[in-house]
């Protein structure tokens, strides 16, 4: 197979599957698309991962399979953690989608495996589908009438309908583009392509607001000069679009409709439309640039000394912006160590006010991230080992919250991990890491370096970043310049997902677990070096001197049994049973992702026939708590079908089970406090304090006062247990015995008492 032949239909094939799970999984958040994605990816990570199994070569190593391990020992710790999660319904579809990753994760080392010289269609394919998701983005804001009629934001949010997401895919895809448009080899066209392309995607990140989207590229553009020789190249692609884009994002932020926030639709739509011109003259532009550059690099490549001095250049330019901007921090009214303790106490201050949703934010410093962390570690020391559960933040924060913010995720892999999963889940991440960075060091590479060898280690040599000295692995080569654009992607990826929850987006995660992947077991670039690991693995040396053969006797026949045993673990077998295990697997994971929205279908289903068959109903209740005997809706669901048909004792059993099913979760309470605010005020009044005490903020009288409609209607329902519970005992009191009461007292017992009474004592 040629390197760069019948590129173009997995080149469409991969941006086609990117764009499919983006455009419908969206953010992750809506359970049906994602049960969706996630069934679509199991299964064909099930069948890639199948075919690699049978059609790969025996001899072939294992690349990649300890991150894969780790990867798959993360996702198991996640499922386990349903059984001590406060929501572990929650729990139950957070392990469906990290099933659903690590599937992509394993299919991703399985595909190097069948085809690695296919990488070019991998780069190509993220990066046509990041234009198409950018252009998509940059299309709501120029016809909002058509695409996004009720979107009030001046960010762009589509099509994930959050803005973070937005900015990571445009970042992922400009590193995507400097390869296309930097490398040396390839069509023409499509060098002169990434120019606008570029253009498009620095648009949609400005127009995005992302500050964690910038700050991210920004770490992956400096690593990619850093470890890519194609720096002339990369910057003249990243200034000549870096330019076009910033005039038209200039313009767009001068635009008040186009820039502020709840701007009528009528007001939106002519500057849309000006908004398109410009971005459609900004296309033209930079196509044109695009291949005047590369006619003219191409008939006059500049020469070692004019790429010497613009390298200096640009080293110069960076180190006087950087001299700039301390001059003007030296000159601020807070002076320069004023202003960075400055900026550093309103990163960290937890009650600091975020900044609006407008341009002005991308120079803002204070943000919400503070608090949540601060929440997330108090969750960590309440539940310091094992966390609260996969995707338990949600839960357990709302004991700490000290504002009421509705909020999900922590905003930060670090701090959710330790949330939900405690010590032992971020040392699974921790070195998952490590296998990765050391997996994917051994096809890239990077600054001429790699890792000291695994047989160094077990001989007791210590561990070193040595400097290459095989002089067929320092070359950088076509692949290894776009796998060192890869690890770029991943890097993004990684730090963007510091501070954000975009690793829960699918659209944005399984971009980086394939670029991941695909370097874990890419292996060595070379075939020598392959041939010396493969040889390294197998515990054999260099052959021997040739001398006299020795006679060797010839070993006696195995046993019938072991005859047996040996044939069937040969390499056609045991590849068979693998590509088996992994259909089986597949399947079954699939099965466990589904069933949550099995069981939100049958509630939905319940909730539609109450009104007319109530035993139809009552059935498809019970069918929802039987396919997902986690989820507390379902058992809600049930309760109220079982009060309208008039079973009290049954419908209280039920909400007395989702109790005990979960016990950390307010809303449980709550629902059972309700439910016996007619019946048992006194019980109501501890179902409704168990309810405060674990979200405090739900009847805060800042809440109250902000007009909150559910904190108004828990604090009324509150107080009218209180006063049914007083006026309940009250009642007690008065007519315990009333009989007892009406009847003469017997004249020995009044003597008696008379004796008891203190004054009597005192005489």
């Amino acid at each position: 197979m040629r390197p760069g032949g019948a590129l173009w239909w997995p080149t469409l094939l991969i941006a086609g599957a990117f764009c499919w799970i983006t455009f419908y999984a969206k953010g992750g958040l809506n359970l049906e698309s994602m049960t969706g994605a996630e069934l679509a990816l199991t299964l064909a990570a099930g069948v890639i991962v199948a075919g690699g199994a049978l059609l790969a070569g025996a001899a072939r190593p294992r690349y990649g399979l300890c991150s894969a391990a780790l990867l798959l020992s993360f996702t198991a710790l996640s499922a386990l953690s349903i059984v001590w999660s406060v929501q572990p319904d929650h729990s139950w579809q957070d392990a469906g989608r990290m099933l659903a990753f690590s599937g992509v994760y394993v299919a991703a080392i399985a595909l190097v495996r069948l085809a690695p010289q296919r990488w070019p269609a991998v780069l190509g394919g993220l990066t046509l589908a990041a234009t198409v998701v950018c252009g998509y983005a940059l299309a709501t804001k120029v016809l909002p009438a058509s695409l996004a009629p009720a979107n009030t934001f001046a960010r762009l949010n589509e099509p994930y309908g959050y803005w973070n997401a937005v900015g990571l895919s445009a970042a992922m895809g400009v590193v995507c583009c400097l390869w296309l448009g930097a490398r040396r080899g390839g069509h023409a066209l499509l060098r002169a392509l990434a120019y606008p392309a570029m253009g498009l995607m620095l648009l949609a990140l400005a127009l995005a607001y992302s500050r964690g989207a910038l700050a991210a590229l920004a770490i992956g553009l400096a690593l990619w000069l850093c470890v890519v020789p194609l720096r002339l190249r990369g910057a003249v692609l990243l200034l000549v679009s870096g330019a076009a884009a910033g005039a038209v994002a200039a313009w767009t932020f001068s635009k008040g409709a186009l820039s502020d926030e709840n701007v009528a639709l009528a007001q939106r739509v002519g500057p849309g439309h000006e908004l398109g011109a410009l971005v459609v003259a900004m296309l033209v532009l930079l196509s044109v640039a695009g291949v005047c550059i590369g006619f003219h690099t191409d008939r006059r490549p500049p020469s070692r000394i004019v790429r010497r001095r613009a390298g200096g250049a640009m080293l110069a330019a960076v180190a006087l912006a950087a001299l700039a901007l301390a001059g003007a921090l030296a000159h601020s009214h807070r002076g320069f160590t004023g202003s960075i303790s400055h900026a550093v106490q309103a990163l960290t201050n937890p009650n600091a006010k975020p900044p609006p949703n407008t341009p002005g934010r991308l120079t803002a410093v204070a943000s919400l991230r503070a608090r949540y962390w601060k929440e997330a570690l108090q969750v960590f020391k309440a539940h310091p080992v094992l966390g609260a559960g996969a995707e338990g933040y949600a839960t357990a924060h709302l004991r700490y919250e000290t504002q009421t913010l509705e909020v999900r995720h922590a905003h930060g892999f670090l701090v959710q991990t330790l949330a939900d999963l405690g010590v032992i889940g971020l040392a699974l991440a921790l070195a998952l890491a490590l296998a990765w960075m050391a997996a994917a060091g051994r096809s890239t590479h990077p600054f001429n370096r790699s890792w000291s060898q695994w047989r160094e280690l077990r001989s007791g040599v210590r561990p070193a970043w040595r400097a290459l000295r095989d002089p067929e692995l320092r070359r950088y080569t076509p692949e290894r310049v776009g796998l060192l654009s890869m690890l770029c992607v991943v890097v993004v990826f990684g730090a963007h997902s510091l501070v954000d929850w975009t690793w829960y987006v699918p659209g944005d995660a399984c971009v980086a677990l394939l670029c991941a992947g695909w370097l874990a077991g890419r292996g060595p670039l070379t075939a020598a070096a392959e041939a010396g690991t493969r040889a390294q693995l197998a515990d054999t040396g260099p052959p021997a001197p040739a001398t006299t053969p020795t006679p060797v006797p010839t070993p006696a026949a195995p046993a019938p049994w072991r005859a047996s045993l040996r044939e069937a673990f040969s390499p056609p077998y045991t590849r068979a049973l693998v590509a088996a295990a992994a259909i089986a697997m597949a399947l079954l994971a699939a099965w466990s992702e589904w069933q949550p929205q099995r069981s939100e279908e049958a509630r939905q289903q319940a909730l539609a026939l109450v009104a007319g068959d109530r035993a139809a109903a009552r059935a498809a209740a019970q069918t929802a708590v039987s396919r997902d005997p986690l989820s507390v809706e379902a058992l809600f669901t049930l309760a109220s079908i079982e009060e309208l048909s008039g079973e009290g004792a049954a419908a209280r059993a039920t909400l007395e089970r989702a109790v005990r099913l979960q016990p950390s979760n307010p809303l449980s309470w709550l629902t059972l406090g309700r439910y016996n605010l007619s019946y048992d005020p006194a019980a109501a009044v501890k179902d409704m304090q168990a309810a405060i005490y674990l979200d405090p903020q739900s009847v805060s009288p800042e809440a109250i006062a902000a007009g909150e409609r559910e904190a108004i209607e828990i604090h009324n329902q509150y107080i009218q247990a209180l006063e049914a519970a007083s006026r309940q005992s009250e009642l007690r009191s008065a007519f315990a015995s009333p009989a007892r009461a009406a009847a003469p007292a017997r004249p020995e017992r009044r003597r008696r008492a008379a004796a008891r009474s203190p004054r009597s004592r005192a005489r």
